[in-house]
């Protein structure tokens, strides 16, 4: 349990709240008492923070001036969140049926049974630690501005990342930027956008590998009527609708070698002619590319042009997975997880604790954007438990087994990405033998060259 947390015990009867406190010792928390309404209100806002009272509140319900009716009535008032337990005696379950309807978290009745009383106080304990967490998180991201709106996190690797954006966001340099499927590419490149001096103008994003090899140099460049069959009218392509704003050219990798050349005479000369014109148009736009394979090793296949990676590259961005990033996954959950709510007009589920440790530990290929799809998911109520919505099954969990595999397996990747392929170092990092991770890696299909 966190020690973080406590419980106030309310009775004025003290032989009572000293049994409660000793039976309470093996949970290791601070408990503080109060002999009446009156003390533990003042308590209970002596030991809140900006995020409410830090634990829980049980209470006696017979007491003078204020009994325990009233005193719930008081908490509820000021937090309808914080859980409150009725003690109430032997007999008197018509005044514990009114307390749970008015609003007491649970009851406890006296003599109590001590193997009784734990449950009841530990789940009331891990409600309010959520309740907590969720507030925490909640203030965070309303206090955030500037880029962190956009770019949500707290690593190293995130903050130093927006570092970067701020410093190179505000030039006009072209700017190429490195990054796994989902990661958030074009997150990063709408924050470069905004920070320039260009913010004003448009944001004009292409995927170049969903576009056929036919239809990009049109899309990019434009085309005068009859340029080709079917072309009927002028069409202004996306270079020159860019004008004065940033062009967002994502999966670069994709783009045929032949249109590379143009897109590298674009960059030299600042100038395009449209499809079927002789005409030179001035060019006036920042370019941003994307790619998710390493564009020099591409080069040096011939897939891609060497003048042109030099070209893109005048500044790079390297965007970390979700799995080297795993302290971020809470709040970016949470930030989704209030989108959602807020576009389909529910209310915000509740995460558990339980709920938190399984995105953390799972192993997120898809990154950002599997981690979007999972709190939509749990936002619509869509495939039972996170547990289930993170197998991508509706209402089957995967045997244990297969889930500790999981695990296992994405820890033993996120040390060789960090170690790029070096099985000594993964090992060393993992902490077992180089034999044993070699026998993992086999079970996995885990290979040494893809992290190289």
């Amino acid at each position: 349990m966190n020690k973080g947390l406590g419980v106030l015990l309310v009775d004025d009867d003290g032989a009572n709240t000293s049994r409660l406190s000793q039976a309470l010792a093996p949970l290791n928390l601070w408990v503080e008492t109060a002999a009446n309404g009156s003390e533990a209100l003042a308590a209970i806002n002596q030991h809140s923070s900006a995020h409410g009272f830090n634990g829980i509140v049980i209470t006696d319900y017979k007491m003078p001036v204020m009994d325990g009716m009233e005193l719930l009535r008081r908490v509820q008032a000021v937090d309808a969140d914080l859980p409150v337990i009725m003690i109430s005696a032997y007999g008197e379950i018509a005044m514990a049926v009114e307390a749970i309807k008015t609003g007491a978290y649970d009851f406890i009745e006296r003599p109590f049974d001590v193997d009784d009383l734990l449950p009841k106080v530990k789940r009331a304990l891990e409600k309010r630690q959520l309740v907590i967490d969720n507030r925490r998180l909640s203030t965070e991201l309303a206090n955030r501005s500037g880029i962190a709106t956009k770019l949500i996190g707290n690593s190293p690797q995130i903050q130093a990342l927006r570092d970067e954006i701020a410093n190179v966001g505000s030039t006009d340099a072209t700017v190429l930027i490195h990054g796994q499927t989902g990661t958030g590419k074009e997150v990063v490149a709408r924050a470069l956008h905004d920070c320039s001096r260009r913010s004003k103008g448009r944001f004009v994003a292409i995927n170049c590998g969903a576009l056929s090899e036919n239809l990009i140099d049109s899309e990019l460049f434009g085309h005068e009527a009859g340029a080709f069959t079917d072309a009927k009218q002028r069409r202004i392509g996306m270079i020159e609708y860019a004008k004065g704003g940033t062009l967002f050219l994502d999966e670069i990798e994709s783009m045929p070698l032949a249109l590379q050349v143009k897109l590298l005479r674009m960059l030299q000369e600042r100038t395009i002619s449209r499809l079927g014109s002789n005409e030179e148009l001035k060019v006036d736009i920042r370019l941003i590319a994307a790619t998710k394979i390493d564009l020099l090793d591409a080069a040096n296949r011939r897939e891609f042009r060497e003048d042109l990676y030099f070209r893109l590259g005048v500044a790079e961005l390297h965007i970390p997975p979700l799995n080297q990033r795993r302290e971020d996954i809470p709040l970016l959950f949470t930030h989704f997880v209030r989108e959602f709510a807020e576009h389909y007009q529910r209310q915000a589920p509740e995460v558990a604790g339980d709920d938190i440790e399984r995105l953390m530990a799972h192993s997120w290929r898809g990154n950002v954007r599997e981690l979007r799809n999972v709190a939509e998911r749990h936002v619509l109520a869509l495939g039972g438990k996170i547990a289930n919505a993170l197998d991508g099954q509706t209402g089957v969990r995967k045997p244990l087994p297969d889930q500790m595999d999981s695990v296992e397996a994405a820890f033993i990747r996120t040390a060789l990405e960090e170690s790029n392929g070096n099985i000594q170092a993964a090992a060393d990092a993992l902490g077992i033998p180089r034999r044993t991770l070699n026998e993992k890696m086999r079970r996995f299909g885990l290979e040494r060259q893809s992290f190289e």
